[in-house]
């Protein structure tokens, strides 16, 4: 009965995601129609991710190190175990933002829009795809746009999660651009959703998001580019597994 029940909230999830977009689509597609209405388009994704989850019970509850200056450019590098993430790294993000994630989502009925315009895509099996995808990365920065990315490249298929190795693409950036790192670790949210929820079901609750204070990368040259990866894969790593014992003792 619990895995019934886990079932059909899949299906509700689903249904709260396409109806809000339905709701927003009018103007999000006006906002992507030119680059200088992204920040619109920005803000009524942010909204349209906390109502979408909300309506299906779920909630996002971040812990801060430190407080964040939005006004300032980042990387942030969360781990990423369930599509939830998503909408969470878009209602935490207080600031003008893309994402880069994997080239199909480009061809998706809800994900393609943005994927089209404001967010880059990218074939990791393809240098040079990869190489215009950094580029556009870079531009995005300079310009002011804060980049998320999972530095897993996914979501794995392993249940329960793991956190895997991460790729080396926006530490090098982010040290030739100086541009700060901010962690993020989550080790809950796949417990609500893991992946896109349709394998085990979905349950509603709150996911917890521990915010990491940022990571200064301007005193940094190329060659500490692993050192940084390492860093930060340590850092969400140890959380991951305070995380884990706390579920545990629950």
């Amino acid at each position: 009965m619990k895995i019934l029940l886990k079932k059909i909230h899949v299906y509700l999830y689903v249904a709260s995601v396409a109806f809000t977009y339905f709701l927003c689509w009018p103007m999000l597609y006006y906002f992507s129609r030119n680059p200088s209405r992204y920040y619109g388009m920005n803000k009524l994704r942010r909204a349209w991710g906390f109502l979408s989850s909300g309506f299906a019970g779920f909630l996002f509850k971040y812990e801060y190190e430190e407080p964040i200056d939005w006004s300032k450019t980042y990387i942030v590098c969360p781990n990423h175990t369930s599509n939830l993430d998503i909408a969470a790294m878009c209602v935490l993000v207080k600031s003008n933002c893309c994402f880069m994630g994997k080239e199909t989502l480009k061809d998706g009925l809800v994900t393609g829009l943005f994927f089209r315009t404001v967010d880059i895509p990218v074939n990791r099996e393809s240098k040079m795809s990869s190489y215009r995808a950094f580029k556009m990365a870079a531009e995005r920065l300079n310009n002011g746009y804060t980049l998320i990315i999972f530095p897993e490249g996914g979501i794995a298929d392993n249940y329960p999660p793991t956190l895997h190795e991460f790729k080396n693409g926006p530490f090098k950036l982010a040290i030739d651009l100086k541009i700060p790192i901010i962690p993020v670790s989550t080790s809950d949210t796949w417990k609500k959703l893991w992946d896109d929820g349709t394998k085990y079901g979905t349950k509603p609750g709150i996911c917890h998001y521990h915010v990491h204070r940022p990571i200064e990368t301007a005193h940094l040259a190329p060659a500490d580019a692993d050192a940084l990866r390492d860093e930060v894969y340590g850092i969400i790593g140890r959380q991951l597994q305070l995380g884990y014992m706390a579920l545990e003792i629950a």
